[in-house]
């Protein structure tokens, strides 16, 4: 079986189910453009992936791990940019950042947590209903290593939330 390495874009994707990525991304853009006003407008990809790394509680060195770089060069960059913008947020206390679970721990304070109750966009995104169904089991035992192979189908129906777009005409007249 051959296992795909995961994109950038696949690192840390679960932050995006327990955060308010747009609103975390605009908060540290909105610093950068205070604190660098020539530089490139918005978050780079990789400010973004380092930041979700945070998001998802880990460390430096954890996101240095899963990008195949060094510790040290993970820290280092993101002393020179998020951890910058992160003290430009004017509602973050004063003191020296200090630690990369600050970032963490303010923003979970600050209510940037998504509400995972049934009254949240990610609460009604969750599927309704799901099956699952076997299809085959193979079992095989080759040079003393055994394996079980498991085919599988999985159907998920999620809510419906869309509108038509007679609505949205009547809604804007």
């Amino acid at each position: 079986m051959v296992t795909r390495k995961p994109t950038r874009k696949d690192l840390f994707a679960e932050a995006a189910q327990t955060w308010d990525l747009n609103r975390i991304y605009e908060l540290f853009t909105e610093a950068k453009r205070r604190i660098l006003p020539n530089a490139r407008q918005g978050l780079t990809d990789t400010e973004k992936l380092y930041l979700r790394g945070l998001l998802c509680n880990c460390s430096p060195s954890d996101i240095a791990r899963q990008l195949s770089k060094s510790a040290r060069g993970a820290e280092v960059y993101m002393c020179k940019t998020l951890y910058q913008y992160f003290k430009g947020i004017p509602e973050t206390p004063s003191d020296d950042v200090g630690n990369w679970r600050n970032v963490h721990q303010w923003l979970d304070k600050a209510g940037y947590k998504v509400d995972l109750s049934g009254d949240s966009t990610v609460g009604r995104s969750l599927p309704k209903d799901a099956k699952i169904h076997i299809t085959d089991i193979h079992f095989f035992n080759e040079n003393n290593n055994a394996t079980i192979s498991i085919d599988i189908n999985i159907k998920l129906s999620f809510p419906s939330e869309v509108k038509s777009q007679g609505e949205d005409d009547i809604a804007n007249d």
